[in-house]
């Protein structure tokens, strides 16, 4: 009997050492923010299909009526999370990742409109079990994934003396650590960290007035200092993650009409990049005495991002300038190759290819080649009647892609 209860419960382990390995193999290419894991708009995940038929890739599900928006998804064990407003109001839902079913929706307050198009521009940003999501109107709600209970809600324009921007809030929320980090844009409050749990402010950016840009926060940390940047309205900056500091302001990459691009961070080196025939430049950041140096290594007229973010492979860095693709040696600057592509859009990488999406409704695959550009498949999605501004995410070995009223998931496995 006793022998038998051993292997009994030494099945019961093994199953269960089973379950978990399964649980962390199907989460480790998940989405859960803003342009992936890193915030970099890279996936690791690998096995993907090196080039695709004519016409694309089979489509596994589509789901319609959404709402608008321009925001993409976060992608975690199995739920889709995403940001729509419907009627006038601001909405997040979660979405199976199997089929497209709704499986909550929630109303987080008045949504907002404009020329460009109404309703949200952010992602929800996973982490355990709550969803952090920020409005178009400055709603920042904290949920819990599985039913969408509001755990704490607060307003960043009315509580930090913020003022929403032209083509309004556009920013993910940061969570780093045991803190949500956002840009109210407020007086002695561009940049805020509160305590996730409460919502409770821990600190304020009291040297940075700048209004808040289109961008989202970022890590950057060098020999033990932390740090939080990103592109606000008049400047790159950087912050100290104890407390809010000040380490650096870089404004030569910032126009004065709307910073979008996501900075890109690699080791001690920090990429920004803007449109409005302004460009991109690259710092390099020294620690000293508790704080960060940033020092200059180049500008490039040659990377003008609008708003599709750029990626850093192999030491190349590949984005939209304008209309064009193009890729620059990340260290120097220099300019490798260009090409029209699917036209002016956004870009993710996965598995030695770039995922791009124009914004005229055309998607594009590309082999990720300091050479050159080498395309090895297209194919057109429905005209949503603006432009598809959503960025691209692969995740669980499909291509999602969003476009306004419509979600589509396709199957990008390798065959």
């Amino acid at each position: 009997m006793k022998a038998r209860v051993l292997i009994v419960s030494l099945i019961a382990l093994a199953m269960a050492a089973g379950a978990r390995t399964r649980t962390q193999e199907s989460s480790a290419f998940d989405w859960p923010q803003w342009r992936g894991p890193h915030r970099d708009g890279i996936s690791r995940e690998t096995g993907l299909a090196p080039q695709w038929p004519a016409g694309g890739p089979p489509l596994a599900w589509t789901t319609s009526g959404l709402g608008a928006g321009y925001g993409t998804v976060a992608v975690v064990s199995g739920r889709i999370y995403l940001q729509s407003l419907r009627g006038r109001q601001s909405m997040v839902h979660a979405i199976s990742a199997a089929d497209g079913r709704y499986l909550w929706s929630k109303n987080l307050g008045a949504g907002d409109s404009n020329d460009r198009g109404p309703g949200p521009r952010g992602t929800p940003t996973v982490d355990g079990d709550r969803i952090y999501v920020l409005t178009e109107s400055g709603d920042l709600v904290c949920l819990l994934a599985e039913n969408a209970t509001v755990v704490w809600q607060r307003n960043i324009l009315r509580d930090f003396s913020g003022q929403n921007i032209q083509w309004l809030i556009s920013e993910s929320p940061l969570v780093d650590g045991d803190r949500v980090i956002v840009t109210p844009g407020g007086r002695g409050a561009g940049i805020v960290a509160l305590d996730k749990m409460t919502g409770k402010t821990i600190w304020t950016s009291k040297e940075v007035d700048d209004a808040a840009g289109y961008a989202s926060v970022v890590v950057a940390e060098v020999q033990g200092v932390r740090a939080y940047t990103t592109l606000m309205s008049s400047a790159a900056v950087g912050v100290r993650a104890t407390d809010g500091h000040l380490l650096w302001r870089y404004r030569t990459p910032a126009n004065y009409t709307a910073n979008i691009a996501t900075p890109v961070v690699r080791g001690p080196q920090v990429f920004y990049t803007s449109g409005y025939d302004t460009g991109g430049g690259l710092l390099m950041l020294r620690p000293s005495n508790g704080e960060i140096r940033a020092e200059e290594v180049y500008f490039t007229r040659d990377m003008q991002n609008h708003h599709g973010g750029v990626v850093v492979v192999d030491g190349v860095l590949y984005g939209f300038s304008n209309a064009i693709l193009t890729a620059l040696d990340f260290a120097t600057g220099r300019m490798l190759w260009r090409h029209r592509s699917v036209g002016k859009g956004a870009v993710t990488y996965a598995d030695g290819r770039l995922y791009v999406l124009g914004e005229n409704n055309v998607v594009g695959l590309a082999e990720v080649n300091a050479g050159g550009y080498r395309e090895v498949g297209r194919f057109e999605i429905a005209d949503q009647g603006l432009p598809s501004w959503a960025h691209p995410v692969v995740s669980g070995k499909r291509l999602y892609i969003r476009n306004q009223q419509t979600l589509a998931a396709y199957d990008i496995r390798a065959r």
